[in-house]
């Protein structure tokens, strides 16, 4: 017969790694991948970023389907949704709502605005002044919006989407680096593969196949998906691994500013939700090198360019510091 019989096969039972049952995730994904005709892996990457509670930033040339993707996602949960068109007139009080005064009861109430939703979509960010962009601040690292002297908590779970066309396109701003730096991950979908595109222009699935998506999780499944992250098991040697290819950004000669704490911290969140997603309840080394580029690209600044624009520099750095940092086994 079967069973545990002794001190250590209990010992053994309890260190062993868990599986997780990741069919609501492969429905979700299948879910966005239906409408969303291009890269599979920046369907993952969104799918990971809400998974750790965190905000993502798309950025691409227009027309590569970055608001399909991030409606898709809103779709495809059965939570409220708000879209913001940012433009160089959007002022912070059209994101986090104004207060209105009212004649009957001689006070003034705050109307909120569309930030206060699950999932926000902020598309063409970069189109927005600094102020404006800023006004999302507080809500994306302390979940709250102040008004008046009073906070107001937004609901949960809650993520932005954001959306940005390259710095080189006229009329676009820069994010301020505290802002950017609250983004879980900066990815890029790049063209889609003649296949793909085929597909695309078949069936136009901006215009039938997103009108028609149907929700395939609730929030109370979503927060409860987000709880399991935090379970993942994440062993002390793969945190000092982390850690030591943060250290190593920070001594790079061609980088000005190196990962930060929190950048390490993202780092960790996003190798749990990676584990997840593959229905293990620990990590593996993979889990955080195949999260080092989108996670931290955003993060570092080289020395070459003063700014966040630098991408590939930054991006060809981080996989040279991968390559001189030892995995552990």
């Amino acid at each position: 017969m079967g069973g545990l019989h002794g001190p250590n096969d209990i010992l053994a039972a309890l260190q062993a790694p868990r599986m997780t049952d990741v069919a609501p995730l492969n429905r979700l994904r299948e879910n966005i991948a239906a409408v969303y005709m291009g890269n599979r892996q920046a369907v993952d990457r969104l799918v990971a970023c809400i998974l750790a509670r965190g905000h993502v930033l798309i950025e691409d040339v227009p027309g590569v389907g970055k608001t399909v993707l991030a409606n898709a996602l809103a779709r495809s949960i059965d939570c409220s949704f708000a879209r913001i068109q940012c433009t160089p007139d959007l002022l912070p009080s059209d994101v986090t709502g104004v207060s209105v005064y009212r004649r009957e009861t001689d006070t003034f109430e705050f109307k909120r605005g569309p930030v206060f939703a699950n999932v926000v979509l902020a598309d063409e960010i970069n189109r927005a002044t600094p102020r404006t962009q800023s006004a999302l601040l507080e809500a994306m690292s302390e979940g709250t919006v102040t008004a008046e002297g009073q906070p107001f908590p937004l609901p949960v779970p809650f993520m932005v989407v954001a959306t940005q066309n390259p710095y080189e396109f006229e009329g676009t701003y820069f994010l301020p680096e505290n802002q950017l730096d609250r983004f879980l991950m900066r990815i890029s979908l790049g063209y889609p593969s003649p296949d793909d595109e085929g597909r695309i222009v078949l069936r136009q699935p901006s215009r039938t196949a997103l009108r028609d998506l149907r929700p395939v999780m609730d929030g109370a499944q979503l927060v409860a998906l987000q709880e399991a992250v935090d379970a993942i098991r994440m062993d002390r040697s793969l945190v000092d691994y982390a850690i030591s290819i943060a250290a190593a950004t920070r001594v790079h000669e061609e980088l000005q500013v190196g990962i930060s704490p929190r950048g390490t911290l993202a780092l960790a969140q996003a190798a749990r939700a990676t584990a997840l997603m593959d229905g293990r309840g620990h990590c593996v080394p993979e889990d955080i090198v195949s999260n080092v580029l989108p996670v931290c690209a955003h993060r570092v600044v080289t020395r070459t360019s003063m700014h966040h624009a630098d991408t590939q520099t930054a991006r060809r750095i981080l996989q040279q510091v991968l390559e001189t940092v030892a995995s552990p086994a």
